[in-house]
């Protein structure tokens, strides 16, 4: 499909589906300094990815005072990384003008340069920190899903990144884009040298776009995933496998590809990472296959949930202490069936042990009748009653009998129990008229007194 001549360079068009926005590359400008869209979005991006990794740290069995440091420094690192990874693939164009290496607003970040300085800070800060690096690289690729579906909107803005020319639906052109092709098709220009065929006239392939929607799709294919993963290291593997697969196929459209020789760089990267990935995840099913107990998850082990307890109670502020087990409170919170009837006996116990003023009554009624009986009582040749060498407090212990033996039938029935309530009710009858008498009994010997 051809299009007509843009003039303005901030249009950018989708003539098949009637859109037409104008972007300004520069968002503002802050005390003479020029603010890029390409800054904000990346920006954006990786603010996105926090926001969604950090929470989820505890899911992969890290905890966040270590694994944020890790986060923070793989981001920086993979910047870094981005831009050295582009100049050192373009450095006839930066050998000249060091000030131009720092300058990434206007774009010229490599995202393989991004994910292996991304990996190797990331890496030397798990190791420093003692996090996991496995699981910290699960749950980081889904970060960076986030940020490359995101960030590559910022190629929108600047109209770069796009692909050889298409009569596809979503063709787009624009008036930077137009201007790109006119002076990269020029004898010198890198379309020129690359032998790619470019006309202005003609929409081209929306590679951010392409790039954009395959990763925010995979991120929620994984993101679903990560949840029902085997083991450590699996999300990382199908991240490599799906982004390898989408930039071999879109950096075979891309007029901006670094080349050794004939060979796009980027499109050779993407192969092997792919071809690498799926082979390693075909022994691993395997091996998992034939010995499942084997592999065990990170977040599964006591080592993760031991410095996951640590870091809370750090961030509760509690003592040391406290921290240097972590399970201190588990153990008194957690009780047992055994434990708890162990509870219930002692306090069936101490139910026993208890005596009822009306029970110990008799003994004390006695007692003092006796205090109170002259001294003559004592040497009196009178038989005494059988009744008073009674125990007064037999009542009091086969009531206590009584009780223990309910308390162990009530496990058993019903029936029992009020049987032995019976019982108990015909004993101590018993024990009041057997106290009933000694009191006439005591009258009586104080009537012939």
């Amino acid at each position: 499909m051809e299009v007509e001549r843009i003039s303005d360079v901030t249009e950018i068009s989708f003539p098949k589906l009637g859109w037409t926005f104008h972007i300004d590359p520069t968002a503002f400008t802050v005390f003479g300094l020029q603010v890029q869209w390409y800054g904000i979005i990346i920006t954006l991006g990786m603010i996105l990815a926090f926001v969604y990794c950090l929470p989820r740290l505890r899911r992969f069995g890290l905890d966040l005072d270590r694994a944020a440091d890790a986060v923070i420094g793989g981001v920086i690192g993979g910047i870094i990384g981005a831009r050295i990874y582009y100049v050192i693939w373009k450095w006839e164009d930066y050998a000249w003008d060091w000030k131009a290496i720092v300058n990434t607003r206007n774009g010229g970040l490599a995202i393989y340069g991004g994910i292996i300085g991304a990996i190797a800070v990331g890496l030397l800060i798990c190791k420093f920190r003692k996090v996991k690096y496995l699981p910290m690289l699960d749950v980081t690729v889904l970060g960076l899903l986030i940020g490359q579906g995101v960030g590559r909107w910022g190629n929108f803005v600047n109209q770069e990144a796009f692909g050889t020319n298409t009569d596809f639906f979503l063709g787009m052109t624009g008036g930077r884009i137009q201007d790109t092709i006119i002076s990269q098709t020029q004898i010198g220009g890198d379309m020129y040298q690359s032998g790619i065929e470019m006309y202005w006239e003609k929409t081209v392939h929306p590679c951010f776009l392409y790039e954009s929607l395959w990763c925010l799709l995979g991120f929620v294919i994984l993101s679903w995933f990560s949840k029902r993963r085997k083991y450590d290291g699996q999300i990382l593997l199908m991240y490599m496998a799906w982004y390898g697969a989408e930039r071999f196929v879109v950096e075979g459209l891309r007029t901006d590809s670094l080349y050794i020789g004939n060979i796009r760089v980027s499109q050779a990267v993407s192969a092997i990472i792919f071809v690498v990935s799926v082979i390693i995840q075909i022994v691993m099913f395997f091996r998992i296959r034939r010995d499942p107990e084997s592999y065990e998850l990170y977040c599964s082990t006591e080592e993760s949930r031991l410095l996951i307890e640590e870091s809370r109670r750090k961030r509760l502020g509690l003592s040391a202490e406290d921290i240097k087990i972590g399970a201190d409170d588990d153990d008194e919170g957690d009780f047992d069936d055994d434990d708890e009837s162990a509870f219930d006996d002692d306090e069936d116990d101490d139910s026993d042990d208890y005596t009822s003023p009306e029970e110990d009554g008799g003994s004390d009624d006695e007692d003092e009748s006796d205090d109170d009986a002259p001294e003559e009582d004592n040497d009196s040749d009178e038989p005494v009653s059988p009744d008073d060498d009674s125990d007064p407090e037999e009542g009091s212990r086969e009531e206590q009998a009584s009780g223990d033996d309910e308390s162990g039938e009530n496990d058993e029935s019903d029936e029992p129990a009020a049987e032995d309530e019976q019982d108990e009710s015909a004993e101590s009858d018993e024990n009041d008229d057997i106290k009933e008498e000694n009191a006439e009994e005591d009258d009586e010997n104080g009537t012939d007194n």
